[in-house]
């Protein structure tokens, strides 16, 4: 039997929101950043600049949920990879679509091109953070050892 404490659930979410905003910084800068430099208001090209922030964000958060927040059942297996990833996608498609469809409805109601921006990519951040974490904490990290106690 393991004498390695396991972590509250509201400890691991403290965690993994601190984490967060490491990848927010990462996310939003990455994306203002790309705007910045190479401005856009075409859909498919702000698909791609949301896509390429998120994966830096994302890349981000493996490294360090793995080694922090989830360190006591992270593997590194190829199972965990593989799960990472396909949560990963899951994530990127809410990230994607809320991006996109509340840009579109600030735009029909005239907001502003940079605060429509940052308010989609604000909320598209948070809800694919939400949905990330759960799917992590449950079946990706899901400690499948405390089964067997």
């Amino acid at each position: 039997m393991s004498t390695v404490k396991r972590k509250s659930g509201r400890f691991q979410f403290l965690q993994f929101g601190i984490i967060g905003v490491g990848n927010a910084l990462i996310d939003i800068g990455t994306l203002n950043l790309l705007l910045l430099l190479f401005y856009t208001d075409d859909r498919m090209l702000l698909l791609v600049y949301n896509t390429i922030s998120y994966s830096l964000a994302v890349a981000n958060s493996y490294f360090w949920n793995a080694s922090v927040t989830f360190n006591r059942t992270s593997e590194g297996s190829n199972y965990q990879r593989i799960g990472f990833f396909i949560q990963a996608l899951i994530s990127l498609g809410i990230s994607n679509i809320v991006f996109i469809g509340l840009n579109s409805l600030m735009e029909w109601l005239g907001v502003l091109n940079w605060l429509r921006y940052n308010l989609a990519k604000g909320l598209a951040m948070l809800l694919s953070s939400l949905a990330s974490f759960f799917m992590v904490k449950y079946y990706v990290f899901k400690d499948y050892k405390k089964r067997n106690v």
